[in-house]
């Protein structure tokens, strides 16, 4: 099953508004047709419940209740409303399971999503916290990286990958000494031969996790450093060959550069880097990359933060 089938697959499962409208869609249609093709298409009202616990899992329990009561009559619609209260009765507790287990399931599947976003943030924070100078570098990466991305209209799922992305890019520096990473001075060879090695580091500490095997992240982490014409690192890959997200995150990451404040410069006025960045197209950047980032500079969806 391929990667891009997955996250697909996984974007419409957390998309509320496609079970609310097929729920609603089913609630209509499925009695009609019933009725037209005289054809005991019954299981259909399981889906029926299965949508509407999908969609609705965020509204309170006797709301979802009602709505579950409107299965019951819509079903009870295929028999011209002539049933006995018994059978209705043991119909809406059926039904009523079905959702509420459903209803159940997605509650814990989002819940356990915000976790994983809240101790992502944690982990990003206690990194940026090492250095003063780069305080809320990987948050701004990724707010700034998603906006990317929602430009390009690439999928929630995509999104999420990308911010998540965003904030464990330089997961890797947590092997990189403290005085290398605050040093104010022209870094030695050999200590940026050291601080090229963030990307893999981080790689190795994250590959063992097997969601950002599939959905991008892996490949943001290890690639981030790539460069367009082919002289990045840490594997040298050229064009397309680097991973879309990585490409994304590549052009975020050198903004939030000189959009903050260093220990050797202070911040880079907005046409400065904007003209960097254009400057820069086709060699370091992604050029179709630069001109949506550029766009929303222009159209001030991205700015630079006050604090920086």
């Amino acid at each position: 099953m391929s990667s891009r089938f997955v996250s697909s697959l996984e974007n419409i499962l957390v998309n509320c508004k496609f079970f609310r409208y097929g729920f609603f869609v089913l609630l209509v249609l499925v009695p009609l047709a019933t009725k037209v093709t005289h054809q005991d298409i019954s299981s259909l009202y399981i889906l029926t419940l299965i949508f509407l616990g999908l969609g609705f899992s965020d509204i309170s329990k006797p709301a979802l209740f009602l709505l579950c009561t409107c299965v019951v009559f819509a079903r009870s619609f295929i028999d011209d409303g002539i049933e006995h209260i018994e059978a209705m009765l043991c119909r809406l507790i059926s039904f009523t399971l079905v959702v509420f287990i459903s209803a159940t399931m997605t509650k814990h599947y989002h819940k356990i999503k915000k976790q994983e976003k809240e101790l992502t943030i944690a982990l990003a924070k206690a990194l940026d916290s090492r250095d003063s100078y780069t305080a809320n570098h990987s948050e701004n990466v990724a707010n700034y990286a998603i906006k990317i991305a929602k430009e390009m209209n690439l999928n929630a799922t995509q999104c999420e990958a990308i911010y998540t992305g965003g904030l464990l890019h330089d997961i890797g520096k947590i092997g990189v000494p403290e005085h290398i990473l605050m040093k104010a001075d022209k870094l030695t060879a050999d200590e940026y031969e050291l601080i090229k090695l963030h990307p893999v580091i981080g790689y190795e500490t994250l590959k063992h996790i097997s969601d950002f095997k599939t959905n991008g992240v892996l490949d943001i982490v290890l690639f981030h450093h790539e460069r367009y014409d082919g002289k990045g690192y840490p594997k040298g890959l050229k064009g397309e060959q680097i991973p879309l997200f990585a490409r994304i995150i590549s052009v975020a990451d050198s903004f939030d550069a000189m959009a903050s404040r260093r220990l050797y410069r202070n911040v880079m006025a907005l046409d400065d880097i904007m003209g960097e960045i254009d400057k820069n197209k086709g060699t370091q950047f992604d050029p179709q990359i630069v001109e949506v980032f550029i766009k929303l500079l222009k159209i001030r969806e991205i700015e630079i933060r006050s604090e920086q």
